[in-house]
């Protein structure tokens, strides 16, 4: 062999290893992801990938009670972002089970469904991946699409820092959010954290004030505070009513209501959530699916 193969030889070996080595650097660049023809994607905050939803779980628009008012805020909100106009992040906060997460995903398939909007693609982020927002922002920033980031169950516990990456890209970062993608998180928390947290900062910190003002700012940076709260016996009785008869259940007002009302007793509670668990029962004892 002589020493111009030899080279030659070492060269292509060294290539190989720095190929390999890149592979093994931490957030090294990924190809960018080609969006399928499906609407909803799950981000990978590990693997830096979008995984697509081929079916999402989801009820019609129509079938949500009792949140009427916060209702129309989102959908006229979201209408206006998947035609190219301003809107804002929302957070939507309250009660469990009242629907903030299915009235997200309702309005989303509701416009997607429809003709006159951009296409509007939702995409699901676990809150233990805000940490990796700003890839997903660089990732679907130049996508000929508008991007719903939907964070649910959000909230933050004593240690936790990843709030400052959604406050970054909510608000005040050399980024930003990029103009084809909003924010849309649920939370059983108004202000995204437990009172004792804030009380603890605001005990512990050199400045109470300025440390409270850390951490509360971040609701702050919602464009949107839609509460939802736990309902009456009325509002609970026509959700019931709706879910019975969007599953097709043949069963008479008065035995509905003397079950729903037994139903609620049970669980302590009225809400959507608890609605269509009675409903689905019912469904069963009937022979039907829900």
């Amino acid at each position: 062999m002589t020493s111009k193969d030899h080279l030659a030889e070492i060269a292509a070996t060294l290539a190989e290893i720095a190929s390999s080595l890149k592979t093994l650097v931490p957030g090294a660049e990924k190809p960018i992801p080609v969006l399928s023809d499906a609407d909803a994607y799950h981000w990978d905050g590990d693997a830096g990938v979008l995984m697509a939803v081929p079916v999402v779980s989801r009820m019609p628009l129509a079938m949500l009670k009792g949140i009427d008012a916060v209702q129309d805020i989102l959908l006229r909100n979201t209408e206006q972002f998947a035609r190219g106009h301003g809107a804002n992040n929302a957070l939507l906060w309250g009660a469990r089970g009242m629907g903030k997460s299915s009235l997200v995903k309702a309005i989303h398939g509701d416009i997607a469904e429809r003709d006159g909007f951009e296409r509007l693609v939702l995409i699901e982020i676990a809150r233990e991946d805000l940490d990796t927002l700003p890839a997903l922002m660089r990732r679907i920033g130049q996508e000929q699409a508008r991007f719903i980031v939907f964070c649910d169950d959000l909230s933050f516990d004593n240690g936790e820092t990843s709030y400052k990456s959604l406050k970054t890209i909510l608000d005040g970062g050399l980024e930003g959010r990029p103009d084809n993608v909003l924010f849309y998180a649920t939370s059983n928390r108004r202000h995204l954290m437990p009172r004792d947290m804030i009380e603890n900062e605001r005990s512990t910190a050199i400045n109470p004030g300025e440390a409270v003002e850390e951490k509360v700012s971040l609701s702050d940076r919602f464009g949107l505070w839609l509460g939802f709260h736990n309902c009456d016996q009325p509002t609970f009785l026509t959700m019931v009513r709706a879910y019975a008869d969007h599953f097709g259940l043949e069963i008479d007002d008065e035995t509905l209501r003397a079950r729903a009302i037994e139903w609620a007793a049970t669980r302590g509670a009225r809400s959507g959530r608890v609605a269509v668990q009675l409903v689905r029962t019912l469904a069963g004892e009937l022979g039907k699916r829900a």
